[in-house]
């Protein structure tokens, strides 16, 4: 759980910035973010709230992020000992079962704090910080603001952390296979490409599921009628265009290709010194 801790926490905090720019591309119409680029958005962010703008909202992963990928991780390697995924050779479908029990917990920690850190990235947020964004949600929106986009977040993560940890077990085993070695010499340079090809491909199949998760957890409560999933993104297609459903695309890859690797490195990197062997085995 330690290991899970901190791999979460420096996962979150150290590609904060780029969360902050998929965040506010998602939450603009079609036709604002036509006229917005990567680098005209930070450019923009620079300009207007200086360095400090692309970190807004940054307390609340970081006390929140830790604890969530502590039992995430818990979770998962119990989950995925007890369906066999570390039987030897490949079992997908068993890692990326346990995968989908781990989220299912994961997310009912991170979908209050992932709710208050959006509402502090958006441009001329109205609140202070983290407290402040928490006590207004709470006082004039009640305590279903926080879980409001929680059925949109498991819809959109349990498809992407099947893929991801299935993808990353699969490749971790492939890359081992390739150059002839077996589980004793997986190295953390195998662990940072697996994370990272797992954490791309999941980020990109999922964007439209994270654009209406970033609405629902954003917009007025009164622009989506409902917090279900299929009538807001039919809104969102409807008033917008296919094109809205792959806002933020690029920023999303670009935050989990480098987010996964930076947290199954430090995961495994962790779990082996905790457990004192220093060798890289499970």
């Amino acid at each position: 759980m330690v290991a899970g801790s901190i791999a979460g926490t420096v996962e979150h905090t150290a590609m904060y910035p780029v969360d902050t720019i998929k965040t506010r591309m998602q939450a603009l119409g079609r036709t604002q973010v036509s006229r917005s680029s990567i680098r005209q958005m930070v450019r923009g962010v620079l300009q207007q709230d200086g360095v400090a703008g692309l970190y807004r909202g940054v307390g609340a992963v970081a006390a929140g992020a830790g604890p969530a990928h502590a039992l995430h991780f818990a979770v998962y390697e119990a989950a995925k000992e007890a369906l066999g995924g570390n039987r030897e050779g490949l079992h997908p479908l068993e890692t990326a079962a346990a995968g989908c029990v781990a989220t299912v917990v994961n997310d009912a920690l991170m979908t209050p704090v992932d709710s208050v850190k959006q509402r502090c990235q958006l441009e001329g947020s109205p609140y202070r910080g983290v407290l402040d964004a928490a006590r207004s949600m709470l006082r004039n929106e009640g305590l279903g603001a926080f879980f409001r986009s929680y059925r949109t977040t498991l819809v959109m993560n349990v498809p992407f952390t099947a893929m991801h940890f299935s993808v990353y077990e699969t490749s971790k085993k492939l890359l081992l296979g390739k150059e002839g070695g077996g589980e004793d010499e997986e190295t953390l340079q195998v662990q940072l490409v697996a994370g990272g090809l797992a954490g791309g491909c999941a980020a990109a199949v999922t964007n439209p599921l994270d654009v209406v998760k970033t609405r629902l957890q954003t917009a007025d409560p009164a622009k989506y009628g409902s917090a279900a999933v299929i009538p807001t993104l039919r809104q969102i297609v409807r008033e917008e265009g296919m094109q809205a459903l792959w806002q933020g695309l690029k920023p999303r890859v670009l935050f989990h290709i480098p987010a996964a690797a930076v947290c199954w490195g430090t995961y495994e990197t962790m779990k082996d010194l905790l457990a004192g062997s220093g060798s890289g085995q499970h």
